[in-house]
């Protein structure tokens, strides 16, 4: 009889082992991949090539756009961020491989997407570095001991600048010109249909000039330095992303 009670007293505990445990159910991991498309208003950016014109009439040639994200993290229903990657990547225009990030995650049902444009700020005084931090990516104020979270250049006929440039450095992680700006997104319901997950953002780059804050090209064709412009344009490219349906 102790025999019997021993075996079912056995089979009990082994059922019991392997029941979910509640708040640590897991779902296998799939890929998560995030797509960067730059545009000019509904038309999609070509550097050097193209004459596009911002929303008060001034024509402008892009010819580098580039910036810092960090802090990639997503949500689901009724949970708390989740980072991604503790990375900092650099989105160049230049580099059509840098626009498309992949991360692996066991959220199956994303609502939302959220990250940081700029560095953070140990990064900013941690010294020379290397990858997307590298100085050689021409992001990093030696004089300044800090990054370029964002930078736009080009040519304009409507610049005071020599040579007609405009040029947009756009930094600074001490208050109060602190100019990092986190992003977040809702993502499309049928984003949980599929295993592999594929997030298309577009940021349109005439944010730039007219979102929260009107920057005229004539007025101010130069940003070089942390301070009121630069967190002006901040706020104004903290607008320009969303995901595209």
């Amino acid at each position: 009889m102790n025999q019997i009670k021993q075996f079912f007293l056995f089979r009990v505990l082994l059922c019991i082992s392997l029941l979910p445990v509640a708040g640590f159910v897991t779902h296998p991991s799939h890929t998560l991949t995030i797509r960067f498309r730059h545009k000019m208003g509904s038309h999609v950016l070509q550097l050097f090539n193209e004459t596009y014109t911002n929303p008060f009439g001034e024509p402008i040639v892009i010819t580098r756009f580039k910036y810092y994200i960090s802090h990639v993290s997503i949500a689901g229903a009724g949970q708390k961020e989740k980072e991604l990657s503790p990375e900092t990547f650099l989105i160049d225009e230049a580099d059509a491989e840098s626009k498309t990030l992949t991360f692996s995650t066991d959220i199956t049902a994303p609502q939302t997407l959220s990250f940081v444009i700029g560095v953070d700020s140990i990064l900013n005084v941690s010294g020379v570095q290397t990858g997307a931090l590298d100085p050689l990516n021409g992001l990093f104020w030696t004089w300044n001991s800090g990054y370029i979270f964002a930078k736009m250049e080009g040519k304009s006929d409507s610049s005071r600048a020599p040579a007609h440039s405009v040029n947009y450095d756009v930094g600074g992680f001490r208050s109060p010109h602190n100019a990092s700006r986190k992003i977040q997104l809702t993502l499309p319901i049928d984003l949980t249909k599929a295993a592999d997950k594929i997030i298309t953002i577009d940021a349109d780059l005439l944010k730039w000039f007219n979102a929260t804050h009107p920057i005229k090209i004539s007025q101010s064709p130069l940003c070089h330095q942390p301070g009121k412009l630069a967190m002006q344009l901040a706020d104004n490219y903290s607008t320009m992303f969303t995901v595209a349906q």
